[in-house]
């Protein structure tokens, strides 16, 4: 029986495409298909949750999806995006499940970053 087995690609419109693709690799090691290798990220859950479409948890009422990221070393993540002068958002959240904070691509697109608790 066939089955999904997890997520292949996040395809999303953009001004500059090059421009994006070139920020989210320096920033965030996330290569496009481009660059000549494909980003191999780690096994770990992931969330896939529609929102109610007046929903301004993604900032933006134009923004029409937002991007979660797992990460390890939330913190310190936030301190290498702030030296490159990334903006990031003031708001955090902890709860039982992990911890978030929120950054924003150079398109102004609010991206999502959660520490999972280990365990």
């Amino acid at each position: 029986m066939g089955k999904v087995t997890g997520l292949g690609g996040l395809f999303f419109r953009s001004k500059d495409s090059k421009a994006q693709a070139q920020w989210y690799e320096e920033n965030l090691g996330i290569n496009s298909a481009t660059s000549g290798y494909i980003w191999m990220q780690e096994a770990g859950p992931t969330v896939f949750s529609p929102f109610k479409q007046d929903t301004d948890y993604f900032g933006s009422a134009e923004q029409q999806f937002m991007i979660n990221f797992r990460v390890e070393g939330l913190d310190e993540l936030l301190a290498d995006l702030a030296a490159k002068g990334v903006r990031i958002d003031d708001n955090r959240m902890d709860e039982s499940y992990g911890r978030f904070a929120w950054i924003y691509d150079p398109e102004d697109n609010k991206i999502e970053l959660w520490e999972p608790v280990n365990g």
